[in-house]
């Protein structure tokens, strides 16, 4: 323990230091198949004279079309006074149009052999629709009715706001909410990303009237995308789009501005979230990683897989497997549109807390100074490539190119993805683990019973605050 908290301290482990976990297989299996090359998808770009973007996919074979709608400004857009309103917008955006009912709404997308989904998050709001091929221009009709005429019914409004405050006491009895909670507020300050939930008081005070304002600002076509795939006439549904939504007109001024990169870097201190009795500790560890369009994104989602993003991950082989602390600790890079986000929780027993974050810090500094093996990277390689595949599925396709859009990229983004993981490097790695990884750069939550919480830190000698 003495050792290994002196090696975090200094971050001075040489590249063979420490010998490394490997995961002994059996020595006759068969050698590894063959990765299979990404297959861009043939995307027409179509551009309304609205400003609506539009790309649309033909994959005929399945009998199915898939539609993502995405509209610029989620939760970093809502008023600092309502926190969250564009989940209650999201939540009630497909309850009722000037023309349709939320039955209807229901009824009609049901019998297109779909249903219909709307979510928003920090960045944007969505809308998914997956129907029978058959019924495409019924769906589309529906959707276009939904963006332009959107009527938030008062009584639809209503009910929405008891479903988010029955979800809003859920979460926050929650642990894990909690520390993310607390971790948005240390790494983003008072800035838009800061806010990952309304409070009850706002939800009170969130209105039909609002949503409305809200609404006809937001939902705009130079501000949103459009994306088709499935088995569909290209030239067909661009004409459908073209007529139900070419009249869709976005307002006079300029769309909403919104400034949400992190103000100032990221501060190494521990935030304790007290939780009275409680029987284990939850740990998230925050610092700031790539944009999805920067050059090293795809060597950061290699390094993030080989430090803890995947089960033979170097974390989850030292703390779950070697060390008993935990059951399932995992790490993500969490890419928003102005900030990306290297996350690693853990929930442990209250016993292990201290050890448990020696070893998470550990890890993260042995990323820094000691290279991945070969196998190390290989194997990451196989996991990212074989879950983008799996992303590659027809359902899933729409929104991964909605994404792209979002994050100012070309539906090319999936072919450039997976040619730069497979061309990554051990020193690409290295390069992205000094960047991001090491443990100074990483603020700490820490949710649990106060007092084996601050007994379980004061050997790392940082700053302990409690949470507001």
């Amino acid at each position: 323990m003495k050792s290994r908290f002196a090696v975090i301290l200094a971050a001075t482990l040489g590249p063979g230091a420490w010998a490394q976990n490997q995961l002994q297989m059996p020595k006759d299996l068969p050698a590894y198949g063959t990765q299979p090359a990404a297959q861009l998808p043939d995307v027409k770009a179509v551009k309304l004279d609205n400003g609506l973007t539009v790309w649309l996919v033909a994959q005929p074979g399945l009998l199915k079309v898939s539609m993502r709608v995405l509209v610029l400004g989620g939760l970093a857009a809502d008023p600092a006074d309502h926190p969250r309103l564009s989940e209650l917008l999201a939540n009630t955006l497909a309850q009722g149009t000037r023309a349709r009912s939320a039955k209807q709404i229901a009824e009609e997308i049901q019998s297109a052999g779909g249903d219909l989904e709307v979510a928003a998050n920090s960045d944007r709001i969505a809308m998914s629709a997956s129907v029978l091929s058959a019924k495409a221009e019924s769906a589309v009709n529906l959707l276009a009715d939904v963006l332009q005429n959107a009527a938030f019914p008062d009584e639809e409004v209503a009910l929405a706001k008891r479903n988010l405050s029955s979800s809003l006491s859920q979460d926050e009895a929650e642990p894990g909410f909690q520390a993310r909670r607390a971790l948005a507020r240390a790494l983003f300050k008072a800035g838009p990303y800061s806010v990952i939930a309304p409070t009850q008081d706002s939800i009170r005070q969130m209105t039909a009237g609002e949503l409305r304002r809200e609404f006809a600002r937001r939902f705009r076509p130079d501000q949103c995308i459009l994306v088709v795939v499935g088995d569909l006439d290209v030239a067909r549904m661009a004409a459908l789009i073209r007529e139900r939504l070419g009249g869709w007109k976005a307002p006079a001024e300029p769309p909403m501005a919104v400034k949400a990169a992190p103000s100032a870097p990221v501060t190494q201190a521990v935030t304790l979230v007290p939780r009275p009795d409680s029987v284990q500790t939850t740990l998230l560890l925050g610092g700031f990683g790539p944009l999805r369009g920067d050059p090293d994104y795809e060597a950061a989602q290699v390094a993030n897989a080989i430090y803890g993003g995947m089960f033979s991950s170097r974390l989850t082989l030292n703390i779950r497997e070697d060390k008993g602390y935990t059951y399932s600790p995992f790490s993500d890079l969490e890419t928003l549109r102005a900030a990306g986000v290297m996350r690693t929780q853990a929930d442990v027993r209250n016993a292990v807390t201290g050890a448990s974050l020696n070893e998470i810090l550990y890890e993260m500094n042995r990323m820094v100074t000691t290279s991945p093996t070969d196998e190390e990277m290989s194997r990451a390689k196989r996991f990212l490539l074989g879950l983008e595949a799996l992303l590659q599925l027809r359902s899933q396709t729409a929104g991964e190119i909605a994404e792209l859009w979002l994050h100012g990229l070309g539906p090319d983004g999936i072919v450039t993805y997976n040619r730069k993981i497979g061309e990554t490097r051990k020193e690409d790695v290295d390069n992205v683990a000094r960047k991001y990884l090491p443990s100074s750069r990483m603020t700490i939550v820490a949710v649990g019973d106060e007092k084996v919480i601050r007994q379980a830190v004061a050997p790392f000698a940082l700053p302990v605050e409690t949470a507001k």
